[in-house]
């Protein structure tokens, strides 16, 4: 059973609370060897240290709400800051993890376990491994995957729409223009994309 708020979260005033349930259920659901729904792409992450909050508080970014984030554990700050930030991050988790999951209690109590699946799994899918100029997954000296912050492989991660579906991953529209193909040539526009050339680059 996927784990929900719990109530006082949804009556406080602005808070963050450590979820260490998340964190267990994503790991048998998705992470470890034999998860009930277990995803190949999430197994270096059986060597990342991860920490979950629910929060009451809003976000929204360009008129959308978020719902999920994830973030480095500990992102370059000051010195200050990184050790204010260090403190709270130990006191939620006794440690600083490897990477930071938010979660919008309201939205969780209230969505189907498909659509929590999905967010979680979203999340997840940010959680990376760094690749090196081959593409070959990156480690550090100590043997440890070398961890990053992914980016969505085009408006999605394309292993959640594999498993859940394009209306899940709010990607239909683009399913359907690509099944009628192109209406007027089909041409690589990344060829004449100067940001795109420049990824290329990168």
């Amino acid at each position: 059973m996927r784990p929900f708020p719990p109530e006082s979260v949804l009556d406080a005033g602005d808070i963050f609370i450590a979820a260490p349930e998340i964190i267990a259920w994503a790991r048998e659901t998705f992470v470890d060897d034999g998860a009930s729904l277990q995803n190949e792409d999430h197994r270096h992450l059986q060597h990342a240290s991860l920490g979950a909050l629910w929060t009451n508080v809003t976000n929204a970014r360009q008129g959308r709400s978020v719902v999920g984030q994830c973030e480095h554990g500990l992102p370059p700050l000051s010195s200050w800051q990184r050790a204010r930030f260090e403190q709270q991050l130990v006191g939620w988790f006794g440690e600083v993890p490897d990477f930071v999951l938010t979660f919008d209690a309201r939205y969780a109590a209230d969505c189907s376990d498909d659509e929590f699946c999905a967010l979680v799994e979203h999340e997840l899918y940010h959680a990376g491994q760094e690749r090196d100029q081959f593409g070959a997954p990156k480690f550090r000296k100590s043997g440890k995957p070398a961890f990053g912050i992914r980016a969505h492989d085009i408006e999605e991660f394309l292993g959640v729409v594999r498993r859940y579906g394009a209306d899940a991953a709010h990607v239909q529209a683009m399913v359907e223009a690509a099944k009628k193909g192109p209406e007027i040539a089909r041409v690589r526009i990344a060829q004449a994309c100067g940001t795109c050339l420049l990824r290329g680059v990168a």
